[in-house]
């Protein structure tokens, strides 16, 4: 269903009983809401979940800002290396305001919050600066974005950065499928028909038209800067999970981030590299539900 999320037109789906602790879940970079996969998200209401999954803006059915322009990736890389700043089209705090406003559009004054990857990084200023709207808070291989924490390897680096070899459905699919192949965990690979219906799905959903969004996106993360500074502020029960074999935003990351927010509890998953193998899916559920059994909502 489409919501109205302060002046941004988001795509939302609610699983779940409207009795359900509710819980946000916030994608990365360029992905839409079916990443967060429907088998993860039975597993999630099972445990007394009212889950809300959604499209951030510029990806998938929401909103697109295509009147801001395409950044040019390789410039505002350039100056993001030199220490430059970055010129975004809009901001990670714009898409964490998004994020509150779909809150008060559904209704929910309070939310136990997961942000996987830039979902992580919304999250991260969802909590520090809208600390009153959440209950708990798990963050998924993601960073504060310190810049002396490693960066994606090389390989990784290239992956994010290609374009497909023609502006055909067939050359875009084989894009993503060597992209997730690079940043995906290599001890749960996906088998080959499994990942290319799953992102086939993606692109058939709208995927095909995100490119200049994920641009945007890209950009917004790159200006949003360190986040350490906010992270002290976070006082709500939080859960860290990260993989050991992530490419693209490195362990250390993790255990950075585990270090600057006060008791958060932190998981070092073998085998996990930047994505969401469902093999894991029982432990991320047990996760989320353990950080929002540690602010005492579930079952209280």
């Amino acid at each position: 269903m489409q919501v109205q999320a302060g002046s941004t037109t988001l795509e939302v789906e609610v699983h779940g009983p409207d009795s359900g602790e509710p819980l946000l879940l916030i994608m990365g970079l360029g992905m839409q809401l079916i990443a967060w996969r429907e088998g993860l998200v039975e597993q999630l209401v099972a445990r007394g979940f009212r889950v809300i999954r959604f499209d951030n803006r510029d990806v998938g059915l929401s909103q697109r800002f295509d009147h801001l322009g395409r950044p040019n990736l390789m410039w505002q890389t350039l100056r993001y290396l030199a220490r430059l700043p970055v010129q975004a089209p809009y901001s990670l705090r714009e898409l964490a305001a998004d994020t509150v406003a779909l809150l008060d559009a559904l209704g929910i004054a309070k939310a136990h919050v997961c942000g996987a990857s830039m979902g992580g990084m919304i999250a991260q200023r969802v909590a520090a600066d809208y600390p009153e709207r959440v209950k708990s808070l798990t963050l998924m291989m993601t960073t504060s974005g310190a810049r002396h924490l490693p960066q994606p390897t090389r390989a990784a680096r290239a992956a994010l950065l290609a374009r497909p070899a023609a502006p055909t459905a067939d050359a875009v699919l084989d894009h993503y499928v060597r992209l997730f192949r690079v940043i995906g965990s290599p001890g749960y690979p996906a088998p080959e028909e499994e990942l290319r219906a799953t992102l086939r799905r993606s692109l058939e959903r709208g995927g095909l038209k995100s490119a200049p969004g994920v641009a945007r996106q890209l950009v917004a993360i790159a200006a949003d800067g360190d986040r350490t500074p906010l992270l002290g502020r976070i006082a709500v029960p939080t859960q860290i999970i990260h993989g050991q074999a992530d490419p693209l935003v490195p362990l250390a990351c993790g255990v950075q981030l585990s270090q600057a927010i006060k008791g958060a509890q932190f998981d070092a998953v073998e085998g996990m590299g930047h994505d969401l193998p469902a093999p894991l899916w029982p432990l991320f559920a047990d996760r989320i539900e353990q950080a929002a059994r540690r602010a005492g909502m579930i079952g209280a």
